[in-house]
């Protein structure tokens, strides 16, 4: 991984890995945090930190990242959108966004695991296999909680475009940090 030093010892470039799999763990956290209110399901910038962190950092990092920031929450940490003030750890888990915390899980290691060494479309391509699996189990879960005749519109239907935008936003800076990199060296 482009993150870890080779050089490093194999101690170093483990706690290297769990500090990386912290910060992520935080920038999903702010990204949860930011949000624009509907219920049951908030819009908040998961998507674009979680798919950002996976395609850029690679299956196990972004996974790690991910399953971080889910085991904060389940110790009650307030790292989910809405908590405290809607409920904390496993009880917000197991409540109507549960489905997309699992999806999230799941999506993060898949499109790590699709993007690694792809260009633009490629990256793309993965994050949206990824979103596609975050919505899989986020319908699943939610349709316990609403109405079948309801159920895309209260999961589905107000997200995907900001969520197309958020992939979007998370390939672009991947490739701008790309160049970056390169005129930095």
């Amino acid at each position: 991984m482009a993150f870890l030093d080779p050089s490093l010892t194999r101690p170093a470039a483990l706690w290297r890995g769990i500090g990386i799999a912290l910060g992520g763990a935080l920038l999903i956290t702010l990204g949860a945090k930011v949000q624009i209110p509907f219920w049951p399901v908030p819009m908040t910038l998961h998507t674009l930190a979680v798919f950002l962190l996976a395609a850029a950092l690679g299956p196990r990092l972004g996974l790690a990242a991910m399953a971080a920031y889910l085991t904060a929450g389940a110790l009650g940490l307030p790292v989910f959108s809405g908590t405290p003030e809607r409920g904390i750890g496993l009880a917000y888990m197991a409540g109507p966004t549960g489905g997309y915390l699992a999806g999230y899980l799941l999506g993060a290691g898949l499109t790590g695991w699709l993007a690694q060494g792809r260009g633009l479309i490629g990256r793309v391509l993965a994050m949206l296999a990824g979103l596609a699996v975050v919505y899989a189990l986020g319908l699943a879960w939610l349709a316990t909680f609403v109405p079948a005749q309801t159920l895309l519109a209260a999961g589905f239907t107000p997200f995907i475009l900001g969520d197309l935008v958020k992939l979007a936003l998370a390939s672009g800076l991947i490739t701008g940090l790309a160049r970056l990199g390169r005129l930095a060296q």
